[in-house]
């Protein structure tokens, strides 16, 4: 067990340096000049190449790309990465002070995701209507093809500017929290969502649900009591899925929103060129991702004794 543990957490550190390292290349190479970027264009006449010349050398630009490399990552090893090149602010002050009203979009939406799934899961699963059931089990394929912003464009138009229910933007109160939320939770809840019905689905056809149909059980209780508790334990499995998820629809649900949050930051940063920014938000959510990831890894073979079994199968000829 602890060789399963130390190469889930070797995994976990190549994911995480090799997020940052693909970040620090992706910005080398797009076609501007951060320098540029951190002046008014309204003021460009004023902004003469010695003053360009010495924020490039403050904030070390003007070194060769390897160096450069090597200083921040150095920096970012010892938690270090620099200030805005577009504010002056430290990075991580910019990150944790948007960072709440992120966390509670994405703790709202997840529960959100979670009911919508097994609501579907379980309808599709109970319903003696064999149209009916396809056409709730289609649901989360057609919650996956759609855009996000598609998705929020149409509540935005229908829930605020046509009914007038909830605030088309903003973070002011738990109203203009609800349309963010269903907009993010949809395309979370499908992968959730497509997984149950497939354990479901198994789990009908399997031999104790026989027995308890045999004895009188209804179908409801054969499905809350027999069946939905092996099918959701692989939901497990998708939780890292539906963190980058999260992640990357938060992006695109608060800038559709105009929410002060993570995902407008790294919107903002990435356009603006933000080089110290985007690396630091991408390492962010890397650590996050490879954490929740290596938790469900560590408990996952402790809840599933098959897969406990297997794991101590690998590990033992190891040991000895």
């Amino acid at each position: 067990m602890g060789r399963y543990i130390l190469a889930k957490l070797g995994q976990s550190l190549f994911v995480v340096w090799a997020a940052y390292s693909l970040t620090f290349v992706l910005l080398y190479v797009l076609p501007y000049d951060t320098v540029d970027l951190m002046f008014d264009p309204s003021e460009a006449e004023l902004v003469s190449d010695a003053d360009k010349d010495a924020a490039r050398a403050h904030y070390g630009l003007d070194q060769p790309v390897v160096v450069q490399y090597a200083t921040r990552l150095f920096g970012a090893l010892h938690g270090d990465f620099g200030h805005s090149v577009r504010t002056g602010e430290n990075v991580w002050s910019m990150i944790f002070a948007v960072l709440p009203q992120t966390a509670i979009l994405a703790g709202v939406a997840l529960l959100l995701a979670v009911i919508v799934a097994f609501a579907i899961a379980l309808s599709a699963a109970y319903t003696r209507s064999s149209w009916l059931s396809q056409a709730i089990a289609s649901l989360p394929a057609a919650g996956v093809s759609v855009p996000v912003f598609l998705v929020g464009l149409a509540i935005l138009q229908v829930f605020s500017f046509q009914l007038r229910w909830f605030p088309p933007i903003g973070n002011d109160g738990f109203a203009s929290l609800v349309l963010p939320a269903v907009t993010l939770a949809i395309p979370v809840s499908a992968p959730i969502a497509q997984l149950l019905l497939k354990n479901i689905e198994l789990g009908l056809n399997a031999p104790y649900v026989t027995v308890s149909v045999a004895k009188g059980a209804s179908r409801l209780w054969v499905l809350v009591r027999d069946v939905l508790e092996n099918a959701s334990l692989p939901a497990l499995t998708i939780a890292g899925l539906t963190l980058g998820n999260l992640l990357a629809g938060a992006v695109i649900v608060e800038t559709i929103y105009s929410r002060s949050g993570l995902g407008r930051l790294t919107e903002t940063a990435v356009r603006t060129q933000d080089v110290m920014l985007v690396q630091a938000v991408v390492v962010f959510a890397a650590v996050v991702f490879v954490v929740v990831n290596f938790v469900v890894d560590i408990i996952y073979p402790l809840l599933d004794p098959r897969l406990r079994t297997r794991v101590l199968a690998g590990a033992a000829p190891a040991a000895g």
